[in-house]
């Protein structure tokens, strides 16, 4: 009965035309920029975060999480007429996706996908409304020992787990860290990091930051590689309907991964693209018929879709519920949650309890939005894709600039996000990914302020973390984690050097 009226509040909150029409404008523009390939969803929500300071604290969030599930959606689109990923997470569609499209069967994919997404995040949805209170309640037990040992966890996951080397993920955490210890120390009132610049003395602002790590450099690197769609590209109606058999093989596939993307999502720092990518494995690997893959079978588009729409989802219970982002995305939504002084966390639920349950209501409208705009939209999504982008990408960094300056109307944000800019896309160019750093940025003071938190409870003694077992188990986990990931690392580089070395056969 609890969680029914939960429920009932839920909907309640998220029917309300405000928090509505954000649900729609959010999920609109999701589908909209996984559409175009080269922009990605965190540049989307990086250029739009400034918008929500002048949001009420639930519709931001309604926003930014509609455009982070229906930027999957769309990213389908491109993955499966063009053969470019509109998101990361949408790569692996492109294998099976791009050879129906050359089948004349682009409609049959673009349609099951929907469906797929749909399915996907339905199980994720349900993961949170039924299991949120239950990790909630458990959160309460836990003092600032299990809070740091969680948040390492989270932080030595999302470098280790992510893509190429552990060691250079472990390199950005720790930059994305001491990124945000810079400012003014709470405690002691004193700035720190700030090289002399007054501006810095409340720290790097989240807005410039992400605007310039995913806005700026996704624009600097994708400039050169993306190309327009055939402006004769057609897909009806009609086409989009596929054959009995590919239904009934598409239910399978759709079960396994959902159940994939649910468990995935849940872990911090994996994320909806490992989860897409494991999906697409297994299902190939209890296929009967795997030499199909890879030339245009709907197994290898649902599995996929399935598991990273459930993993979209199922990241937030680990956001909401522990205050520890379950991806790179959980951590903006985190740092709007700041913004507007909301700690989330297991008391989430019982101060905000309105907040909560309205935004995971909102899911269940924006998916069933999703469906609704996908499928007749299609047509739509299509032109879209033949804007020149010497005219797109221009008004991106216009519209950057100005955002970013209305934050604070401050002109030394907007050079920070075209130092940012810069910077991320030379680290991108070394090969050190991005992402991480931006979780670092977010857990850095969180991290501090509950070691220092520990440490005062503990008068100074480093015990505390392993005399608590709960803490104890979870540093035990990092730790194994850690020399996991270095040891992957230094054995593909000695590999790799192992080849260099070898002569070739004239």
């Amino acid at each position: 009965m609890e969680l029914l009226g939960n429920l009932v509040l839920g909907l309640s909150t998220a029917l309300a035309w405000n928090n509505l029409l954000w649900c729609v404008i959010g999920v609109a523009l999701g589908t909209l920029i996984g559409v175009i390939p080269g922009v990605g969803t965190l540049a989307t929500m990086s250029l739009l975060f400034p918008i929500t300071y002048h949001l009420e604290p639930t519709a931001a969030l309604i926003m930014l999480s509609g455009i982070w599930y229906g930027s999957t959606y769309g990213g389908s689109t491109a993955s499966i007429l063009l053969n470019l990923p509109g998101t990361p997470a949408n790569a692996v569609t492109c294998l099976d996706g791009f050879p129906m499209a050359k089948q004349g069967r682009g409609g049959v994919a673009l349609l099951m996908t929907t469906i797929a997404s749909f399915v996907g995040a339905s199980v994720g949805i349900a993961l949170l409304t039924l299991f949120s209170e239950p990790i909630a309640n458990i959160a309460f037990k836990f003092g600032p020992a299990e809070y740091f040992a969680i948040m390492v966890l989270g932080l030595v996951a999302a470098s280790v787990v992510s893509s190429g080397s552990a060691i250079k993920g472990i390199t950005m955490v720790v930059g994305g860290v001491l990124l945000g210890l810079v400012g003014t120390d709470v405690n002691s009132g004193v700035s720190r990091f700030d090289f002399g610049f007054p501006e810095l003395q409340d720290g790097v602002g989240i807005v410039a930051l992400a605007m310039g790590l995913f806005g700026i450099t996704e624009i600097i690197a994708s400039i050169n590689h993306v190309k327009a769609a055939d402006s004769k590209m057609d897909v009806s109606m009609k086409s989009m309907l596929p054959t009995r058999d590919e239904v009934k093989r598409s239910w399978g596939g759709m079960a396994r991964g959902s159940g994939i993307g649910a468990w995935l999502g849940v872990l911090p720092g994996v994320g909806p693209t490992v989860a897409a990518y494991m999906a697409y494995a297994v299902e190939k690997r209890v296929s009967k018929t795997p030499e199909r893959f890879g030339k245009g079978t709907i197994e290898g588009i649902m599995a996929p879709e399935t598991a990273n729409s459930a993993s979209d989802m199922a990241s937030f219970i680990p956001t909401l519920t522990l205050g520890i982002p379950g991806s790179v995305t959980m951590a903006l939504i985190i740092g709007a949650m700041m913004i507007h002084g909301i700690q989330p966390g297991p008391q989430m639920l019982t101060e905000q309890p309105a907040m909560f349950w309205g935004l995971v209501m909102s899911f269940w409208i924006g998916n069933i939005v999703l469906v609704i705009l996908n499928v007749p939209m299609i047509g739509m999504w299509i032109r879209v894709l033949t804007i020149p982008y010497h005219i797109l990408y221009p008004a991106i960094v216009m519209f950057v600039c100005i955002g970013v300056y209305g934050v604070n109307n401050n002109v030394f944000d907007v050079y920070l996000v075209l130092l940012f800019g810069i910077a991320g896309y030379v680290l991108r160019v070394l090969d050190f990914e991005p992402a991480p750093l931006l979780l670092g940025y977010v857990l850095g003071p969180m991290l501090e302020e509950n070691f220092r938190r520990a440490m005062l409870l503990s008068r100074g003694s480093f015990q505390t973390f392993i005399e608590r077992p709960i803490s104890m188990w979870v540093l035990a986990l990092t730790a194994v984690l850690l020399v996991w990931g270095v040891w992957s690392s230094l054995r593909q580089r000695s590999a790799v050097a192992l080849s260099d070395s070898t002569p070739k056969a004239a």
